[in-house]
């Protein structure tokens, strides 16, 4: 569907990226089935985990949108999908208010979070309100440097995934309002878990950022892809790929995990499939259904991997 024929909730559901959800729920649901397993399940700082996931991911959405139509990244030769700030179907102002007010309800939803998780929560909670809106927005924009990249595999990946565990387990183990890391709540597992949904999230900017490739040269914005070309951006895809790959096996291998942890693997036809259009194509035509695909390739995959850790 073109910008033009965009109005009302359609444009604000194009701003706000519903396709990037997959993205804030993966990471609740291996953390949420590591926790199952363990010993150290609460439902209710997993659902307020995925609500204050969700809220950053929009905020974050609506930032991009603004931000990169504000400093020119966004043009007329977009071949991705519609942003509605660049395309002046909401005004920017609106589409700024949006990105504050989504913010501000991760911030509620997050408080309820600090008094179960105490100060590391908070911490946390606040540098990835923070680093929302320096992903395209501030003095040094991450994503303009060649950062967004790490970005996403730190905040949608590592945080994310041992965030959610560790809300439960510090509902489980700990006296609310703690000063300090309660013992049990963050581990090595956890990490390892977190890898694979850092990984995927991360290929769905890497596809993102091949597509917009030329379009970002011209414009300033030096990602990954710009600063060194579509060969060494590929790479990255299947790296990361293989690295979601390698981690079910080294719970089973290493760890001693239930065969169950091998769920994932099914999706392995997928990622070749996906990663062939990706080696093969540039254009958004090509690259938009592969973006898609991605996206819901973490979505099942995390979910195998959520299953798999709690059986």
């Amino acid at each position: 569907m073109s910008g033009t024929e965009l109005s009302g909730t359609r444009a604000w559901l194009a701003a706000a990226r519903p396709q990037t959800l997959p993205a804030a729920a993966a990471p609740i649901v291996v953390g949420g089935g590591l926790a199952w397993a363990d010993g150290v399940f609460a439902v209710v700082p997993l659902l307020a985990a995925f609500v204050g996931a969700a809220l950053i991911q929009v905020g974050t959405n609506f930032a991009n949108d603004y931000y990169d139509a504000l400093q020119g990244a966004d043009t007329e030769a977009r071949e991705g999908f519609t942003r509605v700030t660049q395309s002046g179907i909401i005004a920017p102002e609106r589409v700024k208010q949006a990105m504050y007010l989504t913010f501000a309800a991760a911030i509620v939803v997050g408080s309820y979070l600090v008094y179960i998780g105490g100060l590391p929560i908070l911490i946390v909670g606040l540098v990835s309100v923070a680093s929302g809106i320096a992903y395209t927005g501030g003095p040094y924009p991450l994503g303009y440097h060649g950062l967004g990249d790490l970005f996403v595999f730190v905040f949608f990946g590592i945080i994310a995934v041992m965030g959610t565990y560790y809300v439960q387990a510090a509902a489980v183990l700990a006296a609310p309002l703690s000063m300090t890391i309660p013992p049990g709540t963050v581990t090595s597992t956890a990490f390892l878990a977190s890898l694979p949904v850092a990984a995927i999230s991360t290929n769905i900017l890497v596809v993102n950022n091949i597509r917009d490739r030329k379009e970002d040269a011209t414009t300033g914005k030096r990602t990954l892809a710009v600063r060194f070309g579509y060969r060494v951006s590929r790479l990255e895809y299947t790296g990361l790929f293989g690295l979601a790959y390698l981690v079910p096996l080294w719970f089973w291998l290493a760890d001693g995990w239930s065969p169950t942890v091998l769920l994932p693997l099914l999706t392995v036809p997928v990622a070749v499939m996906v990663t062939q259009t990706v080696w093969t194509d540039t254009s958004g035509a090509a690259l938009n259904p592969a973006l898609e695909t991605t996206g819901k390739l973490l979505a099942a995959y995390s979910l195998l991997f959520g299953v798999g850790l709690a059986l």
